[in-house]
């Protein structure tokens, strides 16, 4: 009796364990196919939990890089949009100019064109002070929380911090432009040297703004051309920072090309003795707004002779040209910097699709294989219900009935 009472306690707990395993299988299935992952606790896998967490780790820094360089692409986007509004507004400024040398021309005219100038002008220090459009001032540099151009009495000045803010991410990404580069910074004359007559010129003579012949002679040294008339001849020597050079009493053509040291100016008209054009080293401090102003004032310049008006035409179309070729220096860098923008948006795409298919590989369901054994652990568990109930039934009462 007491062999048979052992018998039948053994059979109901290992029917109860069998049914309890059963049970914990079959609800383990469940909760993968309600949640589609084969891992929702780290005692599922360990080891896939631990792939499962690196993955959405790099996933995640993933997606704040994409939030930092978002924020770059659109500041860089409105900031060669407002490059690209300039150059068009001095496009403008310089066909007025380019007008303004026609010879017909009177005071008043170019007094037209001047107000014509001075309206483009304003406008461009509105773009220059244009905003995201949450506050933060698009060529400020590192100074974003003041208006960066300020226009006094002597002319606009730039407020802002030189430099740019980098978005707070692994990568280098601008968040503004720095305005002094891009407005302020452009190298005045040619680019290598800059041109001039003296206010004591009393000639019908102008020089223009020359160009360089062979880079590899250039002094960067000040140069004076000095004309002398006598006898019905002119005739020019050159000084290098005050001291004669070899170029002495040479017969003067109008027209004609002057060079020396890899460097070659063209003077037109009629130079008066003692008459002096200058060729300087460039200077890479001309900007948008200076150049604007001389030609403003130049054309409100009443009673200026004929070469009075090619020599200021010539030095304030040289002086436009080079504020537009830095303007379009900085955008065509904005241009890089989104171009940059595109490669890394990409770049963080790629890691974020590894990122998540890493992350599927190692908590992912195969529904299919689920399914196939939940319905077998189904069978399992419905056959071991019915086992633990046929043995609830053995008893001496059921045996004696």
């Amino acid at each position: 009796m007491t062999t048979s009472r052992i018998s039948t306690a053994n059979a109901y707990n290992a029917s109860l364990d069998a049914l309890v395993n059963r049970q914990k299988a079959l609800t383990s299935l469940q909760e993968q196919l309600s949640t589609t992952r084969r891992v929702n606790k780290a005692s599922d896998d360990p080891a896939a939990a631990g792939r499962s967490e690196r993955a959405l780790a790099a996933e995640s820094r993933a997606e704040a890089s994409q939030r930092a360089v978002d924020a770059s692409e659109n500041a860089m986007t409105l900031s060669e949009g407002a490059l690209g509004d300039a150059s068009e507004l001095m496009q403008q400024i310089r066909e007025a100019l380019v007008a303004s040398g026609n010879a017909s021309y009177s005071d008043a005219e170019r007094g037209s064109l001047a107000n014509q100038i001075k309206g483009l002008r304003d406008q461009l220090l509105s773009v220059a002070n244009r905003t995201d459009g949450a506050g933060t001032y698009l060529f400020g540099g590192q100074g974003t929380d003041q208006t960066p151009f300020v226009d006094t009495t002597s002319g606009v000045q730039y407020r802002g911090v030189a430099g740019q803010l980098d978005a707070a991410s692994g990568e280098t990404l601008p968040l503004t432009v720095d305005g002094e580069f891009a407005w302020m910074s452009a190298r005045s004359g040619n680019g290598v040297f800059q041109t001039g007559a003296t206010a004591t010129n009393t000639g019908s003579a102008w020089v223009d703004n020359g160009r360089v012949t062979n880079p590899q002679l250039v002094t960067g040294s000040t140069y004076a051309i000095q004309f002398s008339v006598a006898g019905g001849a002119t005739t020019y020597s050159i000084l290098q920072d005050g001291n004669p050079t070899a170029v002495a009493g040479v017969s003067f053509r109008p027209g004609q090309l002057i060079e020396i040291d890899g460097q070659s100016v063209t003077i037109s008209g009629a130079p008066a003795n003692g008459d002096e054009f200058t060729m300087a080293p460039s200077q890479p401090s001309l900007s948008v707004f200076e150049a604007l102003d001389n030609a403003i004032t130049d054309l409100r310049t009443p009673g200026r002779s004929s070469a009075q008006l090619a020599q200021a035409n010539s030095r304030n179309l040289g002086a436009l040209d080079a504020v537009m070729n830095q303007v379009q220096s900085a955008r065509s860098m904005l241009g890089q910097t989104l171009n940059r923008i595109d490669s890394i948006t990409g770049r963080l795409d790629a890691v974020k699709l590894a990122s998540q298919t890493e992350r599927e590989n190692a908590q992912g369901l195969d529904m299919v294989k689920a399914i196939s054994a939940f319905q077998n652990q189904q069978t399992g568990y419905d056959a071991a219900l019915k086992s633990y109930a046929l043995v609830q039934k053995v008893s001496l009462f059921n045996y004696i009935g």
